[in-house]
């Protein structure tokens, strides 16, 4: 059943706990219609924009409610429309199933229960009672979307889409060609930002009046999330240039010339653990004094491939030497590692007796650095761009300060000095770019 628009409107203008007392009065099916009336539970920047736009994208922080704003408006569209033939584009068919249709915020989980659509997942399809449908595509297969037209379309996480190939920019680009149905074809984009070509171009679109953008944070939605979450998110990523992108939905540009870019370290993430490696090191790059820059402390390993993992930041700021040389011995025994390897510029003498004292008992190597930190990252760099590097998780400021070294040898990040990606250079460095002796043979 439909509420008056009149009470409705009404409705919203109150406050939550009036809102929610006068809903408990009401009847079941009244109780039922209101459940699902998007337009009274929505912030306001989870609708729609007015006007007569062709293209709307919602580039916003993780957990603002991206997928329930484009749910909502296929629903929307499905619903006022029984000749809406619509497309749900996401990265991989798997994700168009599991988040765009069967995810909590999905297609199937915010329709009505007498009007939810018939999912057919062998012929990747929805159908609605009216005879509205949408069908599931994967922008990794841009020629799927070559010959089909539709009236309205939903792309999920478009920033996730492959690039390789250039997949991205021709999946949208076959989705606007065959969207040619009806009289007022219209698409939405949801996303957290990444500096993608596909995202960049639409953002230029915008300045051009081509792109309608709704942009958001992930605490513009507190009220919907645990408040453990929350806290989480800003305890581990709030100050970090990453959390400006994952949080706050900024969509930030590599610095020219930088070692390390985002795209880079996006496509070196993965579910990876210590429990195969062959060998575990923790990097050290001691402060030079209780009162100045941080400790870094990263484990890295090296798998029975040959290649290496990121496993863990342990580095801490304002520490005393024993604070720092305790979270060092408490690293290494977490990950169960074979060797410390600390720089040792600033007295060599005084961080290993430090580190003895913290009851760091495994071999500690101590390395004298004769050239800046840029260039000792430089040939860790290359093992990145080589595929040779994986991240076991987003370590946001370990990974912004790598973003900041530049090849010319200065530093553009945060902070005053690189201190957690010199750690992980001198832990790499030590597990794939050290010297090996290998056995020879005499001749006899």
């Amino acid at each position: 059943m439909k509420l008056a628009p009149e009470f409705l409107a009404w409705l919203r203008n109150q406050d939550q706990a009036t809102m929610r007392g006068l809903i408990a009065g009401l009847g079941e099916r009244e109780r039922a219609a209101i459940a699902y009336d998007w337009s009274l539970w929505a912030r306001a920047s989870q609708l729609p924009p007015e006007g007569d736009w062709s293209c709307w994208l919602v580039c916003a922080g993780r957990g603002f409610g991206k997928t329930r704003m484009g749910a909502e408006w296929v629903r929307e569209q499905a619903i006022g429309n029984p000749d809406a033939h619509i497309a749900l584009v996401a990265a991989n068919l798997g994700e168009a199933r599991a988040i765009m249709v069967e995810g909590e915020s999905g297609l199937l989980n915010i329709c009505p229960p007498m009007y939810r659509p018939e999912f057919e997942p062998s012929r990747r399809r929805l159908t609605w009672p009216n005879g509205a449908v949408a069908t599931l595509y994967s922008a990794a297969e841009p020629d799927t979307l070559r010959g089909p037209q539709h009236s309205h379309a939903w792309c999920d996480e478009i920033a996730k889409w492959s690039t390789a190939s250039d997949r991205a920019t021709q999946a949208w680009d076959n989705l606007l060609m065959g969207l040619r149905l009806g009289d007022d074809p219209r698409i939405v984009a949801t996303t957290t930002p990444r500096p993608v070509p596909l995202l960049r171009r639409l953002m230029l679109e915008e300045s051009c009046g081509l792109v309608e953008v709704t942009r958001g944070s992930t605490f513009d939605n507190a009220a919907n999330l645990p408040a453990a979450f929350i806290g989480t998110m800003d305890r581990q990523f709030g100050g970090s240039t990453l959390g400006r992108q994952e949080l706050e939905g900024e969509m930030l540009e590599d610095v020219e010339g930088a070692l390390w870019t985002r795209s880079l370290l996006e496509a070196c993430r993965a579910d990876t653990s210590a429990e195969a490696a062959v060998r575990v090191v923790v990097g050290v790059d001691p402060p030079a004094s209780a009162h100045g820059d941080e400790c870094g402390i990263v484990v890295c390993a090296l798998d029975e491939a040959g290649e290496g993992r990121v496993l863990a930041d342990c580095s801490l700021g304002h520490a005393s030497p024993e604070r720092w040389a305790r979270a060092v011995a408490e690293a290494a025994a977490a990950w169960n590692a074979d060797r410390v390897v600390a720089e040792a510029n600033q007295g060599g003498a005084m961080v290993a007796s430090v580190l003895r004292a913290a009851d760091v008992s495994l071999p500690l190597k101590l390395v004298h650095a004769s050239r800046g930190k840029a260039a000792r990252a430089e040939p860790v760099a290359a093992l990145y761009e080589a595929g040779r590097v994986r991240h076991a998780g987003m370590f946001a400021r370990l990974e912004d300060q790598l973003c900041g070294l530049m090849a010319g040898g200065e530093y553009e990040g945060p902070g005053r000095s690189p201190d957690r990606a010199d750690a992980l250079v001198w832990a790499l460095t030590e597990l794939m770019l050290g010297k090996v002796s290998r056995p020879k043979i005499r001749n006899l």
